[in-house]
């Protein structure tokens, strides 16, 4: 009986080398002490100067921890699939890791679908232990189920713009630029994108702007789901809209080196 030692050449198979690709993408997050700051640690340490921000911000009627939560929970989503994606990315294309993924088997459509694997797996993260230390922290959500449903629902839409906003930053500008371009619109947005305090505390002529803008729409989005047990449509369609355009955008420009 003959053994058939020949080598048997060949790539692994694309479910394969997508799986393969998110465990890279994880390890090189969890390596990244300033990615991992923005991500967790900025959100928890406003999560809980969410309790006190009522006697420094007017945050209107209601507790400061149920305002401020839904708005945490969508910054969340923002650090990790814009800002952290963004400079990731810049960088890989500084350095030629794109331009080498882009010739190896793994297609490049893969490449993409293992860096979203990687940030949803991310976000999972953040939000549990968000949702969990916000409730320690007396937070009260209503609605029963549906807000879960919601959050769910703006987490996917709000990934999908913000993520094709960051990787058009990072396709089309050089890594410096991009790390800069980056963290600035992350702070932007954060102080006075209606992420963390309700547009209805912002002046009458900023609020529609500001409704407008991917950031307000997912934090009013978050507010009333954990509000009232459901979203007004409005939000919902700011997110697909900058979604489309942003991915539509990327497609075109994204350059792999």
């Amino acid at each position: 009986m003959s053994l058939d030692l020949s080598p048997r050449p060949g790539a692994a198979s694309t479910s394969a080398m997508v799986a393969a690709q998110t465990r890279m993408e994880l390890r090189l997050l969890a390596r990244n002490g300033e990615q991992l700051l923005i991500t967790l640690v900025i959100p928890l340490l406003l999560l809980v100067a969410g309790t006190r921000s009522g006697r420094v911000v007017d945050l209107g009627a209601g507790r400061p921890i149920d305002i401020v939560t839904p708005g945490v929970l969508g910054l969340a989503v923002l650090s990790t699939s814009f800002t952290s994606v963004a400079i990731a990315t810049g960088f890989e294309r500084r350095y030629g890791v794109l331009k080498r993924l882009g010739a190896s088997p793994l297609p490049r459509w893969g490449l993409l679908a293992g860096k979203s694997a990687a940030v949803v797996v991310v976000e999972l993260v953040q939000l549990l232990v968000l949702a969990c230390v916000a409730l320690l922290l007396g937070w009260d959500p209503a609605g029963g189920v549906a807000p879960w449903a919601w959050l769910v629902l703006l987490a996917v839409l709000g990934t999908a713009a913000f993520g094709s906003l960051g990787l058009l930053i990072a396709g089309t500008l050089r890594a410096e630029a991009t790390l800069a371009v980056a963290n600035l619109v992350y702070v932007l947005l954060l102080v006075g994108g209606g992420l963390l305090v309700p547009l209805s505390r912002y002046p009458d002529g900023a609020q529609g702007f500001l409704a407008l803008l991917p950031s307000g729409a997912l934090g009013e989005g978050m507010r009333t789901a954990f509000e009232g047990g459901t979203v007004d449509l409005l939000p919902l369609v700011v997110l697909a809209a900058w979604a489309a355009v942003g991915t539509a955008l990327t497609a075109r420009t994204f350059r792999w080196e």
